[in-house]
């Protein structure tokens, strides 16, 4: 799975929420989350904790640190929750943990992206974009639609970030 992701740091949560509302639409989904990231050679592996339902997911994902849009790759398995704990003990003992990512999602599906807007623990307001592309479409295409509403909410390029949030915890 592919898709093309940008991150920006943001001033004003609540008028970008509004304004994503108003721009598209859509009805936004309220997620908390709780990442644990765990010590690897290559990419980033992480154990979401879904603190709303108790079900997990472990993620594994390699892009580029670089700022603006960025092809990720990722390979996602959803856990049960009566399996997260004992997940995250076997990882912490087999490779360490880096650090723990908490966080309330704002979820807005807007076409094939979705948009985050993240409320990070520690850290700060965050707006995430996530162009999830079909398996014909190129990087390129999907620099388009991540620019477009990118344009539309007002993101400028020096808003962009690199990294992930555990990166910038670690700074």
């Amino acid at each position: 799975m592919r898709n093309v992701e940008i991150k920006a740091k943001i001033n004003d949560i609540q008028l970008l929420l509004l304004r994503v509302k108003e721009l598209f639409g859509t009805t936004e989904t309220l997620i908390k989350q709780h990442d644990t990231f765990y010590n690897v050679t290559k990419g980033r592996l992480k154990l979401r904790r879904l603190l709303d339902v108790g079900d997990g997911e472990l993620i594994f994902y390699d892009r580029p640190d670089v700022e603006g849009p960025k092809l990720s790759s990722y390979k996602k398995a959803d856990i049960k929750s009566n399996e997260v704990s004992v997940l995250n003990d076997v990882l912490i003992e087999a490779l360490g943990a880096k650090n723990d990512v908490k966080k309330l999602r704002h979820l807005f599906l807007v076409g094939q992206t979705r948009v985050h807007i993240d409320e990070v623990e520690n850290l700060g307001n965050f707006l995430e974009l996530e162009v999830c592309l079909k398996p014909e479409q190129t990087l390129e295409d999907g620099e388009v639609i991540a620019n477009d509403i990118m344009n539309k909410l007002g993101i400028k390029k020096e808003d962009l970030i690199q990294g992930a949030y555990a990166d910038l915890l670690n700074a």
